[in-house]
């Protein structure tokens, strides 16, 4: 058989026990696979690295990577989003937080911002908060219209997160929404400072910039959706799990709310 093949002996028995041989990688590459379908495709490299140590493995990032190359496994991309600015309607505010985008403690930081889906030429808006101590979503509210309900409805269900004592920064773009009045009128009764990033700055509000493309990447451009009600309830399913379950590196691996809670309890 080898002189008809013109395949020498040696080359034979070495690709007869390379091939006897299993895969080192076998039981990890099961792992990465299982992590990374379990969140869908939002996690890269690092994020099934850090679940799978948290399972009380030991495995490099490096090989994590060169896995899933390997598997063809590529965390989702990034889009653009919304403008919700349309010029100097009232008044704007100093930007306070200078992007300093974290805070040492509950309710000192918040940020917020509107962005927009397009479901069959249908629209869909999306106002929520962030507090930046752990990048949990404490409150949002979604409309077929980026009118003023819209916000001032995301407002009112944040104001109720706040205790006695709660005094936060409230860090916006200059949108029209966060230069009304009413807006402006009720963040004084609470005691809470407005600060605005300066004009044309996306960068002066990363963190809510960041968690919009997130959020777009993992769920949004994925999916489809049928109509703006079922992407709705995709919203509220996902920031339920970006809020829960998604770990966060800069959190020590942990989910906002763990992070939360664990800090509480120390």
């Amino acid at each position: 058989m080898l002189k008809l093949s013109g395949l020498s002996r040696s080359t034979f028995y070495y690709r007869q026990k390379v091939s006897a041989l299993c895969d080192k990688h076998a039981a990890l590459k099961d792992r990465i696979k299982a992590v990374f379908h379990a969140h869908k495709g939002r996690y890269g490299y690092r994020r099934v690295t850090a679940e799978i140590r948290q399972e009380g493995h030991r495995v490099n990032h490096k090989t994590v990577q060169h896995l899933m190359v390997k598997l063809g496994l590529k965390s989702l991309v990034r889009p653009k989003k919304y403008r919700s600015y349309k010029g100097s309607v009232g008044r704007t505010a100093p930007d306070l937080i200078k992007r300093q985008f974290s805070a040492q403690a509950v309710n000192q930081k918040w940020v917020t911002d509107v962005t927009e889906f397009n479901v069959g030429g249908e629209k869909l808006y999306l106002s929520p908060v962030m507090d930046l101590f752990n990048g949990e979503i404490i409150a949002f509210e979604t409309a077929r219209r980026p009118v003023f309900k819209l916000v001032e409805g995301m407002l009112s269900k944040a104001l109720n997160q706040l205790g006695n004592n709660d005094k936060p920064i409230l860090h916006s773009d200059q949108g029209w929404h966060y230069q009304m009045p009413a807006y402006q009128q009720k963040l004084k009764e609470h005691g809470i400072q407005q600060s605005m990033s300066r004009k044309g700055n996306c960068l002066d509000n990363a963190a809510m910039e960041s968690f919009f493309a997130t959020l777009k990447s993992e769920l949004f451009y994925p999916n489809r959706f049928e109509s703006t009600q079922s992407l709705k309830n995709g919203i509220n399913d996902y920031i339920h799990y970006y809020n829960h379950q998604r770990i966060k590196l800069r959190l020590k691996g942990l989910s906002p709310v763990q992070y939360r809670t664990q800090s509480l309890v120390s």
